[in-house]
């Protein structure tokens, strides 16, 4: 795993051979946060929530990039001590590592986050839901972004919070905006 860019960019981090996650490809990633930089101001310092977080690999590329805070929620333990390693590596406790199911996270939370992404596996039969949950409970800030990674057969284009899908190789991402950040966001 690398952090591309920011405070921590270039520094690699071995995945350990136990781990179960499928990680966001280094040139999905690269190319999605060269489409984020022209629509976040990191300067802002805005917070965000990884969910599914895996690797950790996008909450300290937000982290590196000027968010204040991410929120990493993992269920795995094997998962959640890397991103606990990595983070004491790296010297920060702007990453808050929580374990737990996502489902059970966003039901019991209400705090709300500049920028939610959500990596969840493809198979999960709740994929589907996941805009509508972030949106009902209302975890996203007015102007905030939420990404949704996903599998080519998922369509959300129909969701009234849509604004763009992203496709690198085979990895889909969809971009869904809070309520005032919806106009610069379409195309």
């Amino acid at each position: 795993m690398r952090i591309i860019s920011g405070i921590y960019g270039k520094r690699r981090f071995d995945i350990p051979k136990n781990f179960k996650a499928r990680p966001t490809t280094d040139f999905a990633k690269e190319n999605l946060f060269n489409v984020l930089n022209n629509i976040i101001d990191w300067e802002r310092q805005p917070t965000a929530l990884d969910l599914f977080s895996g690797t950790g690999s996008i909450g300290f590329e937000f982290l590196s990039r000027g968010c204040s805070k991410v929120v990493c929620v993992e269920k795995d333990a094997v998962h959640l001590a890397f991103i606990q390693k990595i983070a004491k590596e790296l010297k920060t406790k702007d990453i808050i590592p929580i374990k737990g199911d996502v489902f059970t996270y966003l039901s019991g939370t209400n705090q709300q986050f500049d920028i939610i992404f959500a990596d969840p596996p493809f198979v999960l039969s709740e994929l589907s839901k996941l805009p509508d949950l972030i949106f009902s409970k209302n975890l996203l800030t007015e102007n905030g972004l939420f990404i949704l990674e996903h599998p080519s057969d998922c369509s959300f284009k129909e969701h009234p919070r849509f604004s763009q899908q992203r496709v690198y190789g085979s990895v889909n991402f969809s971009l869904f905006s809070g309520k005032k950040f919806i106009s610069t966001l379409t195309h």
